[in-house]
């Protein structure tokens, strides 16, 4: 009888570490059901012994393994509308990129829609959403984690932009992006980007820019900024009703970001409600 009870509580003490580590939703209710099974087959163990001294012991050890199975129950529950809510939250917001993806499209000259196809998932399956700091509009970043020729690419595109040469700063910031794919500061560069085609006026173009850098990384640092810049020119496109929308988005998703009083006077300035 002892042997059995030490694997319930080694079960029932290793359930919350697993809970830690870095799995998907799937894997965790993979692990619950494992563990509700052995749940079970420990019960027939302990509910089949004949042992008369063991009667009272053993019904003691069945309330321990009926409150783990019922905790096991109940975290499978949690866990499961856990996943519906992360799959509403994707869904949604996958279909909102998708929709200004088509809008912007339709304000460009050169761009085809029947070529957008599907658009990728929304945080490419990333983990559920973390809290973000606050972000500053300026461009500087670390650039220790980029190579030498990376590093100073960037360096002179960041130098173009803040000198005010808006059509060098576009051209090397696209050069930089098709350069190093993958880069540590593709979405920064989009961004940046993105601020360099609204100083050339093409508003259109830097609309998809500012698209382009929230949706790579919804979650990172500069996704407070990207959202407020996107809201901000849609609105300069005309598109009041999107822009207010995605405008008060920032604030939803990124309380604590200085990016919030910059959404909110758009907003103002635009008249949303």
């Amino acid at each position: 009888m002892l042997r059995p009870l030490m694997v319930v509580l080694g079960l029932a003490l290793a359930l919350p570490a697993t809970a830690q580590n870095d799995q998907t939703l799937a894997d965790i209710r993979q692990e619950l059901s494992v563990l509700f099974v052995d749940i079970q087959r420990l019960k027939r163990e302990l509910s089949t012994t004949g042992a008369p001294g063991g009667t009272a012991a053993g019904g003691s050890v069945l309330d321990r393994v009926n409150a783990i199975e019922a905790e096991l129950q109940r975290l499978t529950a949690q866990t499961e509308q856990l996943e519906f809510r992360v799959n509403q939250v994707v869904a949604d917001g996958t279909n909102q990129i998708g929709d200004l993806e088509f809008r912007l499209c339709e304000l460009e000259a050169d761009c085809d829609i029947a070529a957008l196809g599907e658009g990728s998932t929304l945080g490419g399956g990333a983990a559920p959403v973390t809290p973000v700091t606050p972000v500053t509009p300026a461009p500087q970043t670390d650039v220790s984690q980029l190579a030498v020729g990376e590093a100073e690419d960037f360096q002179r595109a960041s130098e173009a932009l803040a000198s005010g040469d808006f059509q060098g700063a576009a051209d090397q910031l696209a050069t930089f992006n098709q350069t190093y794919p993958g880069s540590p500061v593709a979405v920064k560069v989009d961004l940046m980007r993105g601020e360099a085609l609204e100083g050339l006026g093409d508003m259109p173009a830097a609309a998809r820019a500012y698209l382009n850098a929230f949706s790579a990384d919804p979650n990172g640092a500069d996704a407070p900024r990207a959202l407020y810049k996107l809201g901000a020119s849609l609105g300069a496109l005309g598109q009041t009703s999107e822009a207010c929308v995605t405008l008060g988005e920032v604030a939803t998703r990124f309380p604590a970001s200085a990016a919030v009083a910059d959404a909110q006077t758009a907003q103002s300035t635009l008249g949303c409600s």
